[in-house]
């Protein structure tokens, strides 16, 4: 018997994220796991007239690869994936893992070298989405494996994720509709703004975005969604921030960080465990020195960390920072082989201001703003 939660949820990725019409072309990335989901959003694909095509990402790939393959076959850049990310009209990344710490024991200049090889595919992915060639969305199917990593039973998990999706209320569609013109008030005060500061638990940085814009995430890239993001001029970060959740890259944990920027660059990096990590990641390349982007969480529903970046920088009441590269579509650009977000909880006496202006107080935006 389908699902009707995964039908809901399908509709509303091909419908309202991704916007699907006839005749486009659209690619699905997932894993077998999350099939039940894939084969929904391949039905609705369908629906919509467009033409479905299916990359899927069989268990233990990425480990045999990163473990097993020679620093050649590692820098080898797939020409299938070249050819989806050249021609796609859409592309729809589903997450579902079997293990979220496959990967703990790789060598993280193993995980570098590979996504140096990338880099070519992300060009062309920013190039076309700048450009409006095309259009993505990423999401999520509960595993076991995520909801082991939330410290939830699966049903309490699946139900985390469909409510965080907007999933469980009547029309999600106009759910996020509504989320957008909430948003959208937001990103226009943000808009008219230069100079940042950010007071919380150990921190005070300031940062600029003359010349840069922000950015109303509403459900059609990331879903579920809930922010509002920009990039900070490349030299203009200051200060010091002390992030009040762990730092999660590829199931690795870095705890307790605490960085100190002078004139955009990190000049000091601890951590109460996994410093080594941080470190190496801050060395992946000249733009990993810097921060790619500020972005402020405002979806209220997600109440739990969970150890996936994908709904904890959406909890309302939090900000985040990602050191690395910068979305093309918020002004000039930061490069980078990495875009690693980092999440700072600002509900107990965090305050943002803006020019000098108190906008933001204890993880809400103030009602008269």
């Amino acid at each position: 018997m389908r699902d009707q939660r995964l039908i809901k949820y399908a509709h509303t990725l091909v419908n309202y994220s991704l916007y699907v019409k006839e005749n486009e072309w659209v690619v699905i990335r997932g894993s077998e796991l999350a099939m039940p989901l894939i084969k929904e959003c391949f039905r609705e694909i369908l629906k919509a007239g467009a033409h479905p095509s299916i990359l899927l990402i069989p268990e233990g790939i990425s480990e045999i690869m990163l473990k097993e393959g020679s620093d050649d076959q590692l820098s080898f850049n797939s020409p299938v994936m070249m050819e989806a990310y050249s021609k796609a009209d859409k592309i729809l990344t589903i997450l579902g893992d079997h293990n979220l710490k496959s990967l703990t024991g790789i060598p993280s200049e193993r995980i570098t070298l590979q996504r140096r090889a990338g880099a070519p595919v992300t060009k062309i992915f920013h190039d076309r989405v700048a450009q409006e060639q095309m259009d993505w969305t990423l999401c999520l199917y509960p595993t076991h494996s995520g909801a082991q990593e939330a410290g939830m039973s699966l049903d309490d998990y699946e139900n985390f994720v469909f409510s965080g999706c907007l999933l469980d209320t009547p029309d999600p569609v106009a759910s996020w509709k509504k989320i957008h013109d909430d948003q959208q008030s937001m990103v226009d005060y943000l808009n008219k703004r230069t100079d940042y500061q950010i007071i919380a638990n150990d921190t005070n940085l300031t940062l600029s975005t003359e010349s840069r814009t922000w950015i109303n995430s509403d459900g059609h890239h990331n879903f579920p969604s809930g922010e509002v993001f920009t990039a900070p001029v490349k030299e203009s970060v200051n200060g010091t921030i002390r992030f009040s959740f762990p730092g999660i890259y590829s199931g690795q944990e870095i705890e307790d960080i605490q960085l100190t920027f002078e004139n955009g660059r990190v000049t000091k990096a601890t951590a109460k465990r996994g410093e080594d990590l941080l470190r190496a990641l801050i060395e992946t390349d000249e733009g990993s020195h810097f921060a790619g982007e500020f972005a402020i969480g405002t979806n209220y529903g997600i109440k739990k960390f969970t150890k996936n970046m994908l709904f904890d920088e959406k909890i309302g009441g939090t900000i985040h920072l990602a050191l690395g590269s910068s979305y093309p579509q918020c002004g000039p650009v930061n490069d980078s082989l990495l875009h690693w977000d980092m999440l700072c909880d600002m509900k107990n006496g965090g305050e943002i201001y803006a020019d000098g202006e108190l906008f933001y107080k204890d993880g809400h935006f103030l009602k008269n703003q």
